[in-house]
């Protein structure tokens, strides 16, 4: 179970953070790209549709379950780090520094769906949310990318090839 060491883990990492930037709160990202160079007319249009679709999909997730999914997903977390900080599992490690930024970033998404819904954003003013909102999961994803790039080189060096000295 030497993760840091396998190449799949890192594929892994780069395809999970490259799927999590393209979809912005569900919504693809080349469909606000679209929206704002507004070639097409209805591009605005379906931009806003697609948005409320997704906000109220996460919206209504996280009133009707949010507590549950609360609870659950930080005892999952809190297990996961015990077990791969106080217990140095490895494959916990790994899991643990994919998981942790990806419960940062549903959180994330939640806040900008109740933003876009209190609101009643439309137009230049959704797009530049949903650019924001873009931005910071970038910004969380190089973060936690370079966390765990670097927990990962030194767990390699640390053990060695062959699993410790």
């Amino acid at each position: 179970m030497r993760s840091f060491s396998n190449l799949w883990y890192w594929i892994v990492l780069a395809v999970l953070w490259s799927s999590v930037s393209h979809w912005v709160i569900g919504v693809p990202f080349d469909s606000i790209l679209r929206a704002r160079r507004n070639t097409p007319e209805t591009a605005g249009q379906d931009l806003e549709d697609l948005t409320r679709v997704n906000v109220n999909r996460i919206l209504f997730i996280s009133e009707m379950s949010g507590a549950w999914i609360g609870l659950f997903g930080s005892a999952f977390l809190t297990a996961l780090g015990i077990t791969a900080f106080v217990y140095q599992i490895e494959f916990a490690q790994a899991v643990f520094l994919l998981a942790l930024p990806m419960a940062i970033l549903g959180a994330l998404s939640v806040r900008t769906a109740r933003k876009i819904r209190m609101d009643n954003l439309a137009g230049e003013d959704l797009i530049r949310h949903l650019l924001r909102h873009r931005f910071a999961t970038q910004f969380l994803g190089v973060i936690s990318i370079f966390v765990t790039a670097m927990f990962g080189m030194y767990k390699n060096l640390y053990t060695g090839p062959f699993g410790g000295f």
